[in-house]
């Protein structure tokens, strides 16, 4: 009989004696920390991001990531004062926070790799390799990013599976995968979001302005509303909105959705977008602004640059008004507790399940069977040898007749479209070290609030 452990939510099993060691792979999507990295980088998001919404022909991914750079450096460097952005750092603080707090129940059988999309040497591939060498065989796939997309969960997806795709032994040796979704809908996070806004209130403006005064600005990663099919992440993040709004409008009237988005030509994107929803709340009396970006777990060059720039421009028509720029949740322990505390279940579920010894030649066999025109031999319970329907040409099983068992809309079981795991929006970006309070209002921010990024 296993024992258990008790947590504030749930029961989970005590360490399992099997042995077996987890490695959780917490994913983001890591940026620039050297300016010379601008134009891979952009290749690297063009390829996974951008291809995912926008009509944009391969061959011109090269030169056109090489003009972002000059955009980014422009803004980055002269804009900005040589700005670097905290999210690596603070993403290692957080996966270092989680592991801290995996390691009190399970000790070093449990470790936490970092990964991120567009960075190494962190991409998932590179990881993968690490994690393997050092003997796990067992791993939890973890994107700590606030919703599910194609442009989050998605392409960390997409880029985990590449990788194990390129395994070459007889037996692969991954034997055991879990993974955790987004925490868009979360309680526990809903709740952190409505204390820190209510704090922030409380503790810079409460004695000066009535709460009708107040407006407040939840900012989601914005989102196109075309996205090849898969799930762009609009749904998820209005959900969002809505949970935490609920939670504050009875107190603070003036609640407007800010959508950080990425204004590419020709695109359609969510709406309001927070330039316009501050302008909007300010017509409706608001005389303080509180900017909260609850689509993002870690800060990056959106909620500090952008958001600035926002500001900047805003206050000059309305001077008067006061403006909060708030912090992501970062590396808050109230926030580690709970990504810690969403793993632990799935931890205690690979360690107790058997290995699942996948042997990747088999594949080949494996569509045969399965792939259109095959047979499905004596004795099987679609066979139609001993049936006449008339037909001269038999029973053809790979036709488009009405006996079709090949055909991909019946008997598909490899299709990709089958199991899109996109979402985001959005993405969080999802950088150095930066106090993730830090103001950065002694830069000059001459550049519009909706440039295209290469996120």
């Amino acid at each position: 009989m296993v024992s258990t452990l008790t947590t504030a939510d749930t029961q989970i099993p005590a360490a399992s004696p099997k042995g077996d060691r987890i490695a959780v792979l917490l994913m983001g999507y890591g940026e620039v920390e050297n300016y010379e990295d601008f134009a891979n980088y952009n290749e690297q998001a063009l390829n996974l991001l951008t291809a995912k919404f926008a009509p944009v022909p391969t061959w011109v991914y090269p030169p056109l990531a090489k003009l972002l750079a000059a955009f980014d450096l422009h803004e980055w460097s002269h804009q900005h004062g040589q700005f670097i952005s905290p999210h690596n750092a603070i993403f290692e603080q957080q996966r270092a926070g989680v592991e801290t707090k995996l390691q009190e129940t399970w000790g070093d059988r449990v470790q936490v790799f970092k990964a991120f999309n567009f960075c190494q040497p962190f991409l998932p591939d590179q990881v993968l390799e690490e994690i393997k060498a050092q003997g796990f065989s067992k791993i939890l796939i973890y994107p700590l990013l606030v919703v599910d997309s194609i442009f989050t969960s998605g392409i960390a997806l997409e880029q985990v599976n590449q990788a194990l795709a390129r395994a070459t032994e007889e037996e692969h040796w991954v034997q055991g995968v879990r993974y955790i979704p987004s925490f868009y809908n979360e309680p526990d996070y809903i709740n952190l979001l409505v204390q820190l806004v209510e704090e922030a209130v409380d503790q810079k403006l409460a004695q000066a302005y009535l709460p009708s005064q107040i407006g407040i600005i939840l900012m989601n990663h914005g989102c196109p509303f075309e996205a090849k099919g898969f799930t762009s992440g609009i749904d998820e993040s209005q959900s969002l909105y809505d949970l935490v709004r609920e939670r504050l409008i009875h107190r603070f009237p003036l609640i407007s959705v800010g959508w950080l988005n990425h204004q590419t030509p020709l695109i359609k994107w969510t709406q309001p977008n927070a330039d316009l929803a501050v302008r909007n709340l300010i017509d409706l009396g608001a005389k303080a602004i509180v900017m909260m970006p609850i689509g993002f777990a870690t800060e990056n060059h959106e909620t500090l640059l952008d958001v600035e720039h926002i500001i900047e421009q805003v206050s000059r028509r309305h001077p008067q008004v006061t403006y909060v720029q708030m912090p992501c949740v970062n590396d808050h322990p109230v926030f580690l507790d709970m990504v810690a505390r969403w793993a632990e279940t799935h931890i205690a579920d690979l360690m107790e399940a058997e290995p699942r010894r996948v042997k990747p030649g088999l594949a080949a066999q494996v569509q045969a069977a399965h792939s259109p025109g095959h047979s499905h031999g004596p004795g099987s319970s679609h066979s139609h040898d001993h049936h006449s329907h008339g037909s001269s040409a038999g029973h053809s099983h790979g036709s488009s007749a009405g006996h079709s068992h090949g055909s991909s809309a019946d008997h598909s079981h490899g299709s990709s479209a089958g199991h899109s795991h996109g979402s985001s929006a959005g993405h969080s970006h999802d950088h150095p070290s930066h106090d993730p309070g830090h103001s950065h209002s002694s830069h000059s921010h001459s550049s519009d609030t909706d440039r295209t990024h290469s996120h």
